[in-house]
């Protein structure tokens, strides 16, 4: 498997991405639970099928870039857009909060992030879970150690990091509509339904007083490459954790309505959040 991933990598974009959409429609169509879900996330937000259609072949676009994007030496083509409010977060000196939520090429928003300004104000820290299948494991390992990026484990330990990062100006990105373990979220609307959602983000930001950069990274057809959307948080973050995680779930909804045929509709974001160690109520 590992040197099927390393031929993969060396495919050009455009029939990665050809390849992935097939893989997204036989998925779509081999699973029923996948279809459910799908359906049933989209038609929350009030889309049908024919709105969202295309959403189904860039779930298999996601995967199939992924060799591309972890292993290549060079990245694929990137424009960036409204890079200017980023830099006008760090010269106020203080750290970013980038956000996204699963949309579009969400993998490569941390890489263009951590090229284009790691050199400068530091490394982007991210949060990673090992994969399972040691193979993986090690793959998914080198891609998230790419230069300019930090990778720490989902523990306290690397929520500390995250804080010190945060509080010597540099980055850090998270997913916020992931589905956090037990007793590090809350139950939020995303959508019109209630959802469990991460706290991690909205703590980082009210402990400290980091900016909050909203980021989308749009896949162009044909595999010319990407976009990478960027745009600061229409409003200051509100001082209660409530109102912080409903606050950022509306932003995230903003940015999904942007491009909703990029959307991984078919994420089980309305899941039971899975039994884990909590984490204590200071991050501090």
């Amino acid at each position: 498997m590992p040197s099927i991933f390393r031929l993969l990598s060396a495919l050009p974009l455009w029939l990665l991405h050809a390849i992935g959409a097939l893989l997204g429609w036989v998925a779509f169509c081999a699973s029923p639970t996948y279809r459910r879900h799908f359906l049933a996330n989209a038609a929350r937000a009030g889309y049908r099928l024919r709105d969202v259609r295309a959403a189904v072949a860039h779930a298999g676009r996601m995967v199939a870039e992924a060799p591309r994007l972890w292993l290549a030496p060079e990245p694929p083509p990137c424009e960036v857009r409204n890079a200017e409010c980023v830099q006008r977060a760090w010269e106020q000196g203080r750290g970013i909060v980038f956000l996204t939520p699963h949309i579009g090429c969400f993998e490569m928003s941390v890489q263009e992030g951590a090229r284009r300004w790691s050199p400068q104000h530091g490394s982007f820290t991210i949060l990673y879970r090992p994969a399972r299948q040691p193979w993986l494991a090690r793959v998914m390992q080198t891609a998230r150690n790419r230069p300019g990026i930090a990778a720490v484990p989902t523990s306290l330990q690397g929520v500390r990091q995250m804080l010190k990062a945060l509080r010597a100006g540099r980055a850090v990105g998270l997913l916020p509509d992931q589905v956090p373990p037990q007793g590090q979220g809350l139950w939020s609307p995303f959508f019109g339904q209630s959802a469990y959602t991460m706290t991690l983000a909205a703590r980082l930001v009210q402990q400290t007083g980091a900016a909050v950069i909203l980021a989308r990274c749009e896949r162009l057809p044909r595999g010319r490459g990407y976009v990478l959307h960027l745009q600061a948080l229409e409003q200051p973050l509100a001082p209660t954790l409530d109102a912080a995680v409903l606050q950022i779930n509306q932003a995230m909804e903003r940015l999904i309505r942007q491009s909703p045929d990029q959307y991984l509709w078919g994420y089980a974001r309305y899941k039971q959040p899975r039994a884990e160690a909590q984490q204590p109520e200071s991050i501090a």
